[in-house]
């Protein structure tokens, strides 16, 4: 991962705080839950091996992790529909990302990430665009919310302007990753463990 100027200076947390996160979102939240029964669900339906589709899967993640951006917008067949219609058009991109690390990025992933996420937030708003993004590509794409994005100074503005904010944050957590790599080698999703903390720190206020 290599730095760039517009990447903001960030805070990469300790081994202690990514297990104190652990422990209290395990506590605390059902999130982790729902995640690990939406990503099994997405590892089936990509290979075939449920008659769930990935639209259906993802679904299932976005109306229990992202749960408030559907308090004022049901969730009508007309969304799924265009949920479907996003899949069809972006999934074979967004796949090939599947098995890569966000370790692995540099920044010439950066025009592809930002046009998916441009893609992806017009139909899901940018938190729901980004946790889609995740549930498709886990170790790649990193999460956020508001409260996560506005801490590490990429604040979220209206729909399809938040582009380049992502591709900053982007860059923000391969730089964490880079650094917690080495020390925790054996962690099979340091984006999860990293989303863990923020959510726990800045989101809920918990640490």
């Amino acid at each position: 991962m290599k730095r760039t100027p517009a990447v903001p200076e960030s805070y990469t947390p300790s081994i202690a705080e990514l297990d104190e996160a652990r422990k209290r979102i395990l506590e605390y939240e059902p999130r982790d839950l729902f995640y690990r029964v939406a990503s099994e669900l997405i590892e089936l339906a990509l290979t075939g091996r449920t008659n769930i589709t990935v639209a259906e899967a993802l679904a299932v993640l976005l109306q229990t992790w992202n749960a408030q951006y559907y308090q004022f917008r049901p969730f009508t067949p007309r969304h799924f529909a265009d949920i479907e219609a996003l899949l069809q058009m972006h999934l074979e991109d967004v796949v090939r990302f599947r098995s890569r690390g966000i370790q692995s990025v540099s920044t010439s992933d950066l025009p592809m990430a930002e046009s998916l996420f441009n893609s992806f937030e017009h139909v899901l708003g940018p938190v729901g665009a980004a946790k889609s993004l995740h549930l498709l590509a886990p170790k790649f794409f990193p999460i956020w919310d508001r409260a996560i994005a506005k801490a590490y100074h990429c604040e979220l503005g209206n729909v399809g302007t938040n582009g380049a904010n992502y591709g900053a944050f982007f860059l923000i957590a391969g730089l964490q990753a880079d650094t917690l790599s080495p020390i925790i080698p054996e962690e099979a999703n340091l984006l999860m463990r990293i989303d863990e903390y923020n959510y726990c720190k800045h989101t809920k206020g918990w640490m």
